[in-house]
């Protein structure tokens, strides 16, 4: 767990999806990153600069610096996860540092701002999303696991059944209208997709 600013940030599980052996895994991962590609992609004429909140390893980082669109500024609140980011997924776009959601402002203002696998983890995502909202010059593409689809397919792989499947650090739990209309309270949702089990949103900022 970390904390900036008074405010805390839970952190997750040491179970690294993107880079896992497990088939039916890499499957998934594979289609969250189409999934994220292809919403990005529809905008890419409109997007000359891209932040990344709460990047952890870098692994989206980079895959969005390939599709050649802008540089990335990718940040997170764990400077040993930053580190780690530094070391797997080093990319010439991408620019890694450390700070915390709660603390981003005019340094990271970009035409994007991406928030994937970040809002479940926080005691204030309401609070995550009105900066995000204050800082993206326009779009924001944001993602997190639904549920409770998520906690049951952990329960199937017996994992975390003491905590009836919920992930450690997951202190947040939205099912998909739940968290669309979370996300609405803030920004303009402009397409919705689920890769099976998340929900990614990409939301214009209400002006």
């Amino acid at each position: 767990m970390n904390s900036t600013a008074g405010k805390q940030v839970q952190g997750g599980n040491l179970y690294n999806k993107y880079t896992t052996g497990n088939p039916v895994a890499r499957y998934l991962m594979n289609n969250f990153l189409t999934s994220a590609r292809s919403l990005i992609n529809d905008i890419r004429g409109e997007v000359n600069s891209i932040t990344e909140v709460g990047c952890g390893e870098g692994h989206l980082a980079s895959f969005i610096a390939e599709m050649n669109i802008a540089p990335v500024r990718a940040c997170d609140c764990s400077c040993e996860i930053i580190e780690t980011a530094q070391t797997m997924n080093s990319h010439d776009a991408v620019t890694y540092y450390t700070k915390s959601i709660y603390d981003i402002g005019g340094p990271e203002r970009a035409d994007l701002m991406v928030c994937c696998e970040v809002l479940e983890h926080l005691e204030e995502p309401e609070r995550a999303l009105d900066i995000l909202h204050e800082t993206t010059n326009r779009y924001c593409l944001m993602s997190v696991p639904r549920e409770p689809v998520w906690r049951m397919l952990n329960m199937m792989r017996l994992k975390y059944l003491g905590d009836f499947g919920n992930t450690p650090g997951h202190i947040r739990h939205w099912s998909r209208p739940g968290f669309l209309r979370l996300v609405s309270s803030r920004f303009r949702i402009k397409q919705v997709k689920t890769p099976f089990p998340w929900t990614m949103v990409l939301c214009e900022r209400k002006d």
